[in-house]
């Protein structure tokens, strides 16, 4: 019987995989933990991808940049204590319709303050088309992102990969 082994960023083993037919360097495999360990903080790390869509890691640290996104996006925290803060742009979208994935913004947005989501590990939320958003690490931790690629999402696939 196989025990489930739930990771951590203090506390993660190194995946792997079991080639029935082909070569390793054929199949991509890497872990979320250790990719984030690796990253500067909030940097958005694909570490899944299927035609556009992407599935990133971000090492939650301090306090984000503040993103938003022509489209919705979704995010799982699974590890730390992180508070995304929200908010209703007063001047409209803050991103052309056709951009896709984050647009790092600079600066606050001016408009009003949605509140914030508190996200702990298993907890998820919905970063909503056209709102501004930004990570607020209350704890150090490790976020999932899943997005359309974009101009903020980082491909390191030949340092990530299992080789």
């Amino acid at each position: 019987m196989q025990e489930t082994y739930l990771g951590s960023l203090g506390d993660y083993r190194k995946g792997s995989i079991e080639i029935i037919k082909g070569k390793a360097g054929h199949y991509a495999m890497s872990n979320v933990f250790e990719v984030a360990s690796h990253s500067a903080p909030y940097e958005k790390v694909v570490v899944g991808k299927n035609l556009k869509y992407v599935i990133e890691t971000l090492l939650a640290e301090g306090t984000s940049p503040w993103f938003a996104a022509s489209h919705d996006e979704f995010v799982v925290a699974l590890d730390g204590e992180i508070d995304v803060h929200f908010i209703k742009p007063s001047a409209g979208s803050l991103v052309d319709a056709q951009t896709e994935g984050s647009v790092r913004l600079e600066g606050a947005p001016s408009g009003q303050s949605m509140g914030f989501v508190r996200l702990r590990s298993g907890h998820q939320a919905l970063l909503p088309a056209g709102a501004a958003y930004r990570f607020e690490a209350r704890e150090k931790g490790v976020l999932l992102l899943q997005t359309i690629l974009g101009s903020c999402s980082v491909e390191k696939w030949a340092d990530i990969c299992i080789q």
